[in-house]
């Protein structure tokens, strides 16, 4: 059997696929928070909460009303997006102009809410979500058997960062979101309502937020506290792919997955904490981070 380094091939290579599952999550997390802070200029901290949110929306309209993994994949997005509207439109539009640690410790606050509520009714145990029957088995690769649905969950997350970041970075709309944020006044004199603009640039984050959470329920056990366990990670490959920076963002949470897998490998007592040391690394070579703009 070839070996790579002492570890068999086909066990390095299943690593490598399940560190770009990983990664795949890691990427659709930190889109959100770069579309938010690189539009609003807020430090989202409830994106973990909201995340977790998701699944467990996907979880209830499971047990409570029968709803497909499908319809919650399209629902819980869109009712995450809608508390997110709320949030921004009583909460956040007033914290634009302050520094940037009060809208941290906002989002943090929000964190707390949203996390008690769950507890308090569903406890901190997780809950099993089923895979939906069209995505059950796996696949022969020869090396390995990988589920179908880790394979969704790669193919779903490039295909949503995609057309996020072309949206962002191509579309006219686009173009006016980046405007808007740079210089309000100027854009509303065109007639565009930028308020609205905002408003909607945060409910889509979180919305992605919660489509990484529905993607996530078949995988990991459903709780919630599933968000607060991931939200760190994400906040450092966010940090390692420059704040802001939507295409660093996807990147680096995609690479980051991968090292992490390979890590997992060689050294297994250290796959928790080489993200960390990444950040570490990249912060003293580029403190804005690998696609970051130097100001």
């Amino acid at each position: 059997m070839t070996e790579v380094f002492g570890v068999p091939l086909p066990a390095l290579l299943g690593q490598l696929l399940l560190g770009l599952v990983n990664g795949s999550f890691y990427a659709m997390l930190s889109l959100g928070l770069a579309v938010i802070f690189g539009m609003l200029n807020i430090i989202n901290f409830a994106h973990g909460a909201l995340y977790m949110m998701g699944a467990m929306l996907a979880w209830m309209g499971m047990e409570y009303f029968g709803l497909s993994y499908w319809a919650m994949l399209v629902l819980a997005p869109l009712v995450v997006g809608v508390l997110g509207l709320v949030i921004e439109r009583l909460l956040l539009r007033w914290l634009y102009k302050l520094d940037h640690l009060y809208g941290l410790l906002l989002t943090f606050g929000v964190t707390l809410v949203i996390e008690g509520l769950f507890r308090s009714f569903y406890g901190v145990s997780g809950q099993p979500y089923e895979v939906p029957q069209a995505l059950s088995g796996a696949i022969n690769l020869g090396f390995m058997f990988l589920p179908k649905y880790r394979a969704w969950v790669v193919v779903a997350s490039l295909l949503v960062c995609l057309a996020v970041w072309a949206l962002i970075e191509k579309t006219r709309l686009g173009a006016l979101l980046r405007a808007g944020t740079e210089n309000p006044r100027l854009v509303q004199a065109f007639g565009v309502n930028v308020p609205l603009m905002v408003s909607l640039t945060y409910a889509g984050g979180v919305a992605l937020a919660a489509f990484a959470g529905v993607l996530a329920a078949p995988i990991i056990q459903v709780s919630p506290l599933m968000g607060s366990n991931l939200i760190i990670v994400v906040f450092a490959v966010v940090v390692i792919g420059g704040m802001g920076s939507i295409g660093g963002a996807v990147l680096t949470g995609l690479g980051l997955g991968v090292i992490e897998g390979l890590t997992r490998v060689f050294k297994p007592e250290a796959s928790n904490v080489v993200v960390f040391v990444v950040m570490a690394l990249v912060l003293l070579a580029r403190p804005a981070g690998l696609f970051g703009k130097v100001k």
